[in-house]
């Protein structure tokens, strides 16, 4: 590892094959945690390169446990996270309202490292039990219309790096690898970036992949559609800015979307809103979400149908019963 990080010092960066075999090499345990926290610790102070991205992308890959799931019409909606803001947790709120609305979701999620709250924080404080079985994975798929693939059952390097990631606290090079790993090679992918220098990378890499893609970035600094500002939204066709009025919503505050605390305030405001208890503004964060991933799946009609979707599901009970059969 020495010679890798000298070489990287001097301002150099790794290829495809090497950053590949340096990810295999991590997730065998062949360095240590002050090796591994000084490669990681090089990602902070520049931007990783296509190159390497792909090859940690392919590492995860090949070594990811295998699942088997029907996912030729399934999406996954997440976030790279490390944007700072400490919101609710809206992709994954989301996906509940998009599974509600028949469309079937393979989520894939972490515990919180740069974020307070993670999606497998908020599952497991709600009582979910975390699965690598596929069997019980495509069960709750047909029962709930939503399975979660919790990312270090799939993955033994996000694993094996999940204690120096919390300890760090800081947006790492792993945050970006998370949306591209979901073992369950979903067909279409809502991914929210938290800034245009990585949706650029994203898309470069994701045009190679005969999977559907969008990315969504709230342009003042949110990897989601936060409504606080104007979203750039990229799909292999192009990409345009919305305002919140051309999503068919108003803006939103960043007070008024704010996560809790902690695990169990967060997961209350989580269940809250599925339960239709939400604010105006929690709701219009999530059902813009799930409307622009439902819309882009070009099955459910219109824009403004699939926003009636969204809050059909939300409002008339569909999102919740989701949640209840998934922790069945």
């Amino acid at each position: 590892m020495k010679e890798i990080l000298q070489y990287l010092f001097n301002h150099n960066t790794l290829s495809k094959s090497e950053a590949k075999a340096i990810m295999i090499e991590i997730a065998q345990n062949k360095f240590n945690s002050t090796e591994v926290t000084a490669f990681t610790s090089i990602f902070l102070m520049r931007d990783i390169t296509l190159k390497e991205l792909e090859g940690f992308r392919e590492a995860l890959l090949q070594m990811a446990v295998p699942v088997n799931l029907d996912t030729s019409d399934a999406i996954d909606i997440v976030g790279t996270g490390g944007d700072g803001k400490n919101t609710i947790n809206i992709s994954t709120l989301a996906s509940f309202v998009i599974a509600g609305a028949g469309q079937k979701v393979t989520k894939h999620g972490n515990y919180g490292a740069s974020t307070t709250i993670g999606s497998s924080n908020i599952l497991e404080e709600l009582g979910y039990q975390f699965k690598n079985n596929s069997d019980e994975l495509n069960e709750d798929l047909e029962r709930a219309n939503i399975c979660f693939l919790h990312a270090p059952y799939f993955h033994p390097a996000l694993q094996s790096v999940g204690t120096l990631r919390r300890a760090l606290g800081l947006r790492t090079f792993f945050n970006l690898l998370g949306p591209l790993v979901n073992p369950a090679n979903s067909k279409y992918s809502m991914i929210g970036v938290y800034n245009l220098e990585i949706a650029r990378i994203y898309q470069y890499l994701l045009q190679k992949d005969k999977n559907d893609f969008i990315l969504v970035h709230g342009m003042d600094g949110y990897d989601e559609i936060s409504l606080t500002h104007d979203t750039k939204i990229i799909t292999k066709k192009g990409e345009e800015i919305y305002s919140a009025e051309d999503l068919g919503f108003d803006y939103v505050s960043p007070e008024n979307i704010k996560s809790g605390k902690t695990a169990q305030e967060t997961a209350n405001i989580f269940r809250n809103i599925l339960e239709g208890k939400g604010t105006k503004q929690q709701n219009s964060v999530v059902l813009v979400n799930a409307a622009v991933a439902l819309h882009y799946t070009n099955k459910f009609g219109n824009y403004e149908d699939c926003i009636s979707m969204a809050k059909d599901s939300l409002f008339g009970g569909k999102a919740l019963q989701s949640l209840e059969l998934l922790l069945k």
